[in-house]
This record gives structure tokens, C-alpha cells and sequence, in this order.
């Protein structure tokens, strides 16, 4: 707990409503223990938020950027020392300025994804990056997120045209990085240290967006490949196929599934001949309306997949069809299966795609020999090489030390995976980091934050409580 003098200068710099009497849910990760805050500021402004990292800066006080707390690597909440400020952006709500003639839009970081996408909804337009949670804006700058439609639209680094950033230095200086121009090189591209580097190098308080028309048509399918080996020539198929109509493709395991559809009764079970080992959702769009005499995209998709079926070297076994929105609520629904099924020990991995098969069977068999107690249930975008490489097993300690250790040498050692696919940086990941991430490029990152402001000699990703300024920040 900050002593009166802080919690007076804090009050001063934000007002009585701008600092939390009770932390109790910006202190609680959505995933991992809770932690202990010293207080909780929350600025309204970006002028507020300079004066309070100002402050920190000058009085040698850590604090941790904290966005809509959604995150999944304890990058935005408190450790347990009680000597961490968290920086709330959530009152950073500013009216959005949205441009649709330019498909830009500019918020406060504080802003909430479905927030900004149901201001879009009246222009047509949308901001594509599909989530299983609500994250912020300036979140989901800060790490980058992806999502299940990266394969079309890419993340948010594809999709940011300008920041502003407020550095953790002595005068909390404001940076504009970039007016929401596509093209612009005026000046080094300096904000793209910004996009990323989960909050590292100072605090996202505004972000410009490049958003999108909205689907005109969508179509649907849960496709069964022949064996693991095939669900990458399958997508190589429908990539040659479909062309830019191919929006997603979401690989789920059979016990993925099985948990997801005995946690929601409402859930309907699809597959009448029994949940498969494994099965993709695949997703085509089209951003105009039908057109006469052209094949909808319902036909389209099943010839596509009609053609698969039929030809002798065929990657598919079997193609379901119907709802796309019952689809989607399956793969929706596959963490939240998870976590009642069990305690579980999620990894957010990063492959080349041809690795992803390889590594499956080969994981697969570790555990078997030493873990068998633990049951795989991945799921993941097969298309850009992510998977959530989820293990639901017993709650011992020393157990999931060694298996997280095992599983993390064989990815990262093995197939040179990335530890962090789209989760971003935290402490539930300070380990990998220490130990994967070369002892140059920490030096070299440490270097360009002390460049913004910080002065310490080494980036951690969870600051200890004497540097003034934590490595995170989280949606």
C-alpha cells in the first residue's frame, strides 16, 4: 500500500474518482493468481496519465499498465509484493472518431473492441480481429493480438496507423506517432516498437485503427480431415480454392470438443456419428451481396469441398454443413470447457506451418510415456501456425513445472516454436523468456526502453518493485 503522501499526490494528479477504493478486480488476472496492488489509478486523460507516470517516474514508483484485464500471461495485474501501482486505462473512453470514408478510426485506448465495432456497425464496417474476450484497443495494440481471422485480415499490427504514447520518463512526455496515414515515411516508424512490445517502451493512450467492410455473405463448415497429416494439404487445397474468400481455419481437438459440448447444455453436438479426433472450422466471406447467376457462397463451399472428397489422394474424409453461427459457438466454447473440466496448463506456441503435425506426434507421445495422467485438448489457427496447446490434469505443482519445462524445450528447442504466439509477455511467462529469448536481443530491448525513459539496465517482463516502470501491459 502507497503511504498518504502518494495517495495524496495521486488524488491531486486524477481526482477522487480517478484513484479505485477497491482494487479487488484490477488485482484479479483472468487466468493465474491474484495479486496485491499498492493502489489503483485510473486517469481519465492522456494529460492525466503523463501526470500520474511523471510521478512514478520521479518518485522511483513501479507501476503496471492495465487495459480491460482480459489478458492471459499475468502481464497486466500486480504481483504480490503490494509495491506495484496499476495504471487502469478504462476511463480512456474518449468519444471515438470514426472516418468512413477513410475506414479509420481513432479511440482511447481504454475502449472495449465491441465497443468500437458496434459504433461501426451503422457505416458497415468492422474492425476483424475476432477474440474470445473484450479486450481494449490499447490492449490489444500493446500485444499485438491475432486472433481466429488472421489468416484473412492479419493482426493488429497490420491494422494500426497511428498511437500516442506516453514515455515512463521524468516528464511523462507525449509521443504522436503518426496521424492514421497508410503511407508515411516522414521519420522512423517508431511506433511500431509500440505494437507488441507489451508496454515495454511507455503506455498506448490513443490508437488509430484501419478498419473493414463487413461481410456481405458467410459460409460455414466443420470439415474431418482424413488423419492429422492431411489437415495441412487441406488447407493448402481450400488456400488454392477459395483464394481471399478464406477467412478462417480453426483446427479443434476431438477432446477439446467432447469437454465443450458437455459443459454447454445448449451446445448441440454436430457430428452424429460421434465427435471426431479431430475436425477444422473452415469459413469463407464474401464483402458483397449475391449476385445473379453467381453461386452462393453456401454452393461454393461445398464444391470446394465436393472436389476435396472425390479426388484419390483426398484430405477430407467427411464435411459437415449448416450454421455458421453454431459453428462458431462451438469453437467459442472450447476454454471455457476446459476450465470446468479441470485444472489446465495452457500454452500459447507459434509454428511453421509444416511443423504443427510433427509436433502433435511427437508431444503426443512425450505425454504418454511421462504424463499420461495429463490429456491434451489443442485447439488453434491452423492457418497461421498458432495453437493452444491446453493439458487438463491433476493440480500438482512439481508435476506441472516439469511437464510445462518438457513441453516448452520439445517446441521451442525442437522446432524452433514461439513460446508466445499472440498472448503477449508476463510474468506467467518470465521463465521462457529468461531462458529462449536470446541474451541479445533482452540486452538490445533493454537498451531502447532505457532510451524511452526507464534507466534500468535490464527488461524483465515483471518488474521488481524497485524499477519504475513494469514490462506490461495487457488487453
Amino acid at each position: 500500500m502507497l503511504d498518504a503522501r502518494h495517495l495524496t499526490a495521486l488524488e491531486a494528479l486524477v481526482g477522487p474518482a480517478g484513484l479505485a477504493s477497491d482494487p479487488a478486480a484490477y488485482e484479479t488476472p483472468a487466468r493465474y493468481a491474484r495479486g496485491v496492488a499498492a493502489a489503483v489509478a485510473r486517469p481519465a486523460t492522456t494529460a492525466e496519465v503523463s501526470a500520474v507516470v511523471g510521478y512514478c517516474a520521479r518518485e522511483g514508483l513501479a507501476f503496471v499498465p492495465q487495459g480491460a484485464n482480459t489478458g492471459l500471461v499475468e502481464g497486466s495485474t500486480p504481483d504480490a509484493s503490494g509495491q506495484q501501482l496499476v495504471l487502469s486505462l478504462d476511463r480512456l473512453t474518449a468519444p471515438m472518431e470514426i472516418d468512413a470514408a477513410d475506414r479509420t478510426a481513432t479511440v482511447g485506448a481504454g475502449a472495449r473492441l465491441s465497443a468500437l465495432n458496434a459504433a461501426l456497425e451503422p457505416h458497415g464496417l468492422f474492425l476483424p480481429i475476432d477474440l474470445g474476450a473484450d479486450p481494449s484497443l490499447g490492449g490489444m495494440a500493446a500485444t499485438n493480438t491475432g486472433g481466429a481471422r488472421f489468416l484473412r485480415y492479419g493482426d493488429m499490427r497490420r491494422h494500426v496507423l497511428g498511437l500516442e504514447v506516453v514515455l515512463p520518463d521524468a516528464h511523462g512526455t507525449v509521443l504522436t506517432l503518426s496521424h492514421g496515414l497508410r503511407k508515411d515515411n516522414a521519420a522512423i516508424a517508431l511506433r511500431q516498437l509500440f505494437v507488441g512490445g507489451c508496454g515495454a517502451f511507455g503506455v498506448i493512450t490513443k490508437v488509430t485503427v484501419e478498419v473493414h467492410h463487413r461481410p456481405r455473405q458467410t459460409a460455414a463448415a466443420l470439415l474431418i480431415p482424413r488423419d492429422l497429416d492431411a489437415v495441412l494439404p487441406l488447407l493448402c487445397a481450400f488456400e488454392a480454392e477459395a483464394g481471399t474468400m478464406l477467412t478462417a481455419f480453426e483446427g479443434m481437438s476431438g477432446a477439446a470438443m467432447t469437454r465443450a459440448i458437455a459443459h454447454a447444455p445448449t451446445l448441440a453436438n454436430p457430428f452424429a456419428g460421434g465427435v471426431p479426433d479431430y475436425a477444422v472450422l473452415v469459413e469463407l466471406t464474401r464483402s458483397w451481396a449475391p449476385r445473379d447467376g453467381e453461386a452462393s457462397l453456401d454452393e461454393t463451399l461445398q464444391q470446394i469441398a465436393g472436389r476435396l472428397l472425390e479426388r484419390d489422394d483426398a484430405p477430407l474424409a467427411d464435411a459437415l454443413f449448416g450454421s455458421t453461427t453454431k459453428m462458431w459457438a462451438l469453437r467459442h466454447s472450447l476454454s471455457e470447457g476446459l476450465r470446468a473440466s479441470g485444472p489446465v496448463i495452457g500454452f500459447d506456441l507459434s509454428f511453421r506451418r509444416r511443423d504443427l503435425a510433427r509436433f502433435r506426434a511427437e508431444a503426443t507421445a512425450m505425454l504418454a510415456a511421462d504424463f499420461p495422467d495429463y490429456a491434451l485438448c489443442d485447439f488453434g489457427h491452423i492457418a497461421d501456425g498458432g495453437v493452444h496447446f491446453n493439458l487438463v490434469g491433476p493440480d500438482d505443482a512439481d508435476r506441472r513445472a516439469a511437464l510445462r519445462e518438457a513441453v516448452l524445450t520439445l517446441a521451442v528447442d525442437g522446432f524452433s516454436a514461439s513460446f508466445s504466439g499472440e498472448h503477449g509477455l508476463g510474468r506467467a511467462v518470465q521463465t521462457a523468456y529468461d531462458r529462449f529469448t536470446p541474451r541479445a536481443v533482452q540486452d538490445y530491448s533493454a537498451a531502447v526502453a532505457a532510451v524511452f525513459g526507464r534507466g534500468s539496465a535490464s527488461v524483465r517482463l515483471a518488474s521488481a518493485a524497485s524499477s519504475p516502470f513494469s514490462v506490461q501491459e495487457s488487453r
